[in-house]
């Protein structure tokens, strides 16, 4: 029987990969093992202290963010990473990216729809979500310890206007976010 006989199946492909690692991958591995082994040793560091988020909606006006693990010095300004409590169409434990534009401490307002932190606006709670589902509005009055009033600057931003989302508690903050691009 010759070569071109010889149907292409699992066992033919599994001969050929194990060829392949033999006479090229581990000749390769042996002169470059200090490479690959300080490349794989540099991910799980990076991955000890450091995550990288990716936000696939546009509520922020950033896509990529080096999380830093741990990191709870926070202060109003920052992006936090969060994982979601559950609810809505989101499930639980997923992370979410957001500004942190309130701490404790400060003065959640809100009037109709339109939400203010301090007296500054922040943005309107729209009454429905994009499947017609209605929306309730999230928490005001003072925030408590250890709790943040999240924001994003996109209409369609799931942030703490609304109750699906409200306060985030200290205990589901990830990190720091610091924005890549």
């Amino acid at each position: 029987m010759t070569k071109a006989a010889i149907a292409p199946g699992a066992g033919n492909l599994w001969n050929r990969w194990l060829v392949y690692w033999h006479t090229e991958m581990i000749p390769h591995l042996r002169c470059n093992w200090l490479f690959w082994g300080g490349l794989v040793g540099a991910i799980l560091l990076f991955n000890a202290f450091f995550t990288l988020a990716i936000t696939v909606t546009e509520s922020l006006p950033y896509r990529v963010f080096v999380v830093i693990k741990g990191d709870l010095n926070i202060k109003r300004g920052d992006y936090i990473a969060w994982r979601w409590a559950g609810g809505g169409p989101y499930k639980a434990g997923l992370s979410f990216v957001k500004q942190v534009r309130g701490i404790a401490g400060d003065t959640v307002t809100s009037e109709g729809r339109d939400f203010y932190v301090n007296g500054e606006y922040m943005s309107t709670a729209k009454p429905r979500t994009r499947t017609g589902e209605p929306l309730a509005l999230g928490p005001t009055g003072v925030i408590p310890a250890n709790h943040f009033y999240v924001y994003a600057p996109h209409k369609d931003s799931l942030d703490s206007r609304f109750a699906l989302t409200g306060w985030i508690p200290l205990e589901r903050v990830s990190g720091r976010a610091i924005p890549l691009f």
